[in-house]
């Protein structure tokens, strides 16, 4: 495991950083995923107040198997939970709870994509109850992350002392949101950059389409598409730590051993001209950039919007009959009453609302729906159910 010096705190971080909101759905997986990383040096655990059971789940395997003091702890704060300053406290002693701590090393306010939600979390207090944390020894480093446009970003790094920040950022996103322009503000502040969305949601890594993957195979067969990914972010020096949501023993292994040779400036001339090549094919497949993150959910009439827009994307990338195949077992849609369909939804906007990629969840549905359920959908639908009785 190759480690990044934190300049605020001089902590050594491990490069590879492991998230915790795709947790495996099996117990004694996930726990067996946390202690096989920091036996092989992760120290760098990442995880929020609104990641389902992820941060009892973590506490919980933590204390079982005493590697509290090995490791340190990224959580975040719901900032928009909190509607007076006793929020702060109320929802931070609840997180201690859970992750069975009496600290967080690393703490974050939770998507904060401008310097309005950020001068209104002042008007509650929050800069003097940070400082009071502070001072306690409850949060040793105060942060942010960020799905916003980047003018905003550039200005909540001059708002605050923040001690560290986390962006998407990806060789997909090199200029979306905060983009390669805040990274660099933000390291020319002398803050450790945490990079969360390596892999777009997967898509850079099993879901890359036969075309995109060319480039990369052609250069060298012997590497995963997933540590393409990774090797692009550790090739340059600005990127503290890259967070991956590993859930199997073969995406631990696949990222460790390309964590082991990680350094900047680490790819050849030959290496990286294979991914123009590759991001032209992949711009050209998935047509809505969801990540899955499951932020918009759940859907007031029941639509599975990260299903939706995944078998959409596989159908665009891959063929219409494995996108439909995904379409019909991954969201419901051949379920009587067709809630999860892209065609149910009634246009209420809530979920664009929460969406850190700022898509336009219902247009975008409606695209969904005409490449998904065509003419014939229905009668099909209609026809299977008879058969099955």
């Amino acid at each position: 495991m190759q480690y990044s010096i934190d300049p605020k705190s001089g902590n050594r971080l491990s490069v590879l950083g492991f998230g915790c909101m795709r947790f495996p759905r099996d117990r004694a997986k996930t726990e067996q995923l946390i202690v096989e990383a920091v036996g092989a040096g992760v120290n760098y655990f990442d995880t929020a107040y609104i990641y389902g059971n992820s941060e009892a789940t973590l506490g919980e395997i933590l204390q079982k198997n005493g590697l509290r003091e090995k490791i340190f702890i990224a959580t975040k704060l719901p900032h928009q939970k909190c509607k007076s300053g006793g929020d702060f406290d109320r929802l931070f002693q609840e997180q201690l709870a859970r992750l069975r701590t009496d600290r967080i090393d690393y703490y974050l306010i939770h998507n904060i994509s401008d310097l309005a939600s950020w001068r209104r979390l002042c008007g509650l207090g929050i800069e003097r109850w940070i400082a009071g944390k502070k001072a306690g020894g409850q949060i040793r480093q105060i942060g942010f992350s960020f799905h916003g446009a980047q003018d905003g970003f550039m200005e909540l790094l001059d708002a605050y002392g923040w001690d560290f920040c986390q962006i998407q950022y990806n060789y997909m996103n090199e200029n979306y949101q905060a983009g390669r322009a805040g990274l660099l503000r933000a390291s020319e502040k002398g803050l450790p950059v945490v990079i969360m969305e390596p892999l777009l949601g997967g898509k850079l890594a099993a879901g890359l389409p036969p075309k995109a993957a060319s480039p990369f195979r052609d250069a060298d067969a012997g590497r995963s598409a997933a540590s393409w990914a990774l090797r692009w972010l550790w090739n340059q020096p600005e990127v503290a730590v890259v967070l991956s949501g590993m859930n199997s023993p073969d995406q631990l292994d696949d990222n460790l051993r390309t964590a082991e040779s990680a350094r900047p400036g680490m790819l050849s001339e030959r290496e990286l001209a294979a991914y123009a090549p590759a991001i032209a094919a992949l711009r050209e497949a998935y047509k809505v950039p969801c990540t899955g993150c499951n932020y918009c959910m759940p859907c007031p009439t029941g639509v599975n919007i990260p299903g939706c827009f995944a078998a959409y994307n596989t159908s665009c990338a891959m063929g219409f009959v494995p996108g439909l195949t995904q379409y019909l077992t991954s969201t419901g849609a051949n379920h009587p009453e067709k809630r999860g369909r892209a065609t149910s939804c009634v246009k209420c906007g809530a979920c664009a609302q929460k969406c850190p990629q700022h898509i336009e969840i219902p247009k975008a549905l409606e695209d969904v729906a005409k490449r998904m359920e065509p003419f014939w959908f229905n009668a099909v639908i209609w026809l299977v159910q008879k058969l099955m009785g």
